[in-house]
């Protein structure tokens, strides 16, 4: 199955959940930030597709040339291929929160003062530009296809739309293992315990292995959004402004050091 297709089929379960919840949570939902949600998902996707065609003959290249092994497209292919992609993607995602780079594209999807559905379709046209797609070179070089392996990221990317809620129960033995709504409303919490914790994609075990398990008092309130800047309804403001902050903070430095670290080091949430 081509990648680009894999959410498309998918959609009308996405926007059937998006219906369900909002008529539960009608005072929680605003009409002007889903219509910006869907707007900021559609214009990821659309770059998305331009950059994997430009890339896609490169990493068929190096898959050809350089992998290790060649394994077939088989179900037997599918578990370990899925895990190592999981295990790549907590590795995403954290660098996500501690580089400055990639924070400046990852903070459009925490920048949302609500935790729902249409979070999850909350993504920067930027994800690709800023070198997301480098994380999963390792297992084109271990020996599975491109193709194959992004159809793999983006089947996980559908299993985390449905952690968006607040509405999801804590489902306390399954989330021992996997991901669940209540591990993740944690991750988009600003409470200062919650801050840079719970960044698995599928599977929690990843955080719990490196130390960045976090879970919470469920009568305590969490609440969502960024510390460093409050977003307007503005799709320009939260794809942009980001970026702003990020050079800003580079006009201030005096050296190549300096510049690289503010480049590459902590972003602003930590300082």
């Amino acid at each position: 199955m081509k990648v680009e297709y894999i959410l498309i089929l998918l959609s009308p379960l996405f926007i059937t959940a998006i219906m369900l919840e909002r008529l539960k949570l009608k005072n929680k939902y605003s009409l002007k930030e889903l219509c910006l949600n869907v707007s900021l998902a559609l214009s990821h996707q659309i770059v998305d597709m331009l950059v994997m065609i430009l890339l896609m003959p490169v990493l068929i290249w190096l898959h050809l040339n350089f992998s290790l092994f060649s394994f077939e497209v088989s179900f037997l292919a599918v578990l370990p291929a899925f895990v190592l992609q999981d295990f790549l993607y907590y590795w995403f995602h954290r660098a996500s929160h501690q580089c400055a780079w990639l924070w400046s594209a990852h903070v459009v999807h925490h920048s949302s003062l609500h935790m729902n559905f249409s979070t999850a379709l909350r993504q920067s046209l930027f994800y690709p530009l800023t070198g997301m797609w480098l994380f999963w070179i390792p297992l084109i070089l271990i020996g599975y296809p491109p193709q194959f392996v992004f159809s793999l990221v983006a089947l996980n990317l559908a299993f985390q739309f449905f952690i968006h809620t607040e509405l999801g129960p804590e489902l306390k033995y399954v989330g021992s293992i996997f991901n669940t709504p209540h591990h993740h409303c944690i991750h988009h919490a600003t409470n200062p315990h919650c801050i840079d914790k719970n960044y698995a994609g599928v599977l929690i075990i990843w955080d719990k292995l490196f130390g960045t398990f976090q879970t919470h008092n469920p009568n305590e309130v969490l609440v969502f959004g960024v510390n460093e800047h409050h977003y307007s309804m503005s799709f320009l403001d939260v794809i942009f402004t980001p970026w702003g902050i990020l050079f800003n903070n580079l006009k201030k430095q005096k050296n190549v050091r300096n510049i690289i670290k503010t480049l590459f080091g902590a972003p602003l949430k930590h300082k």
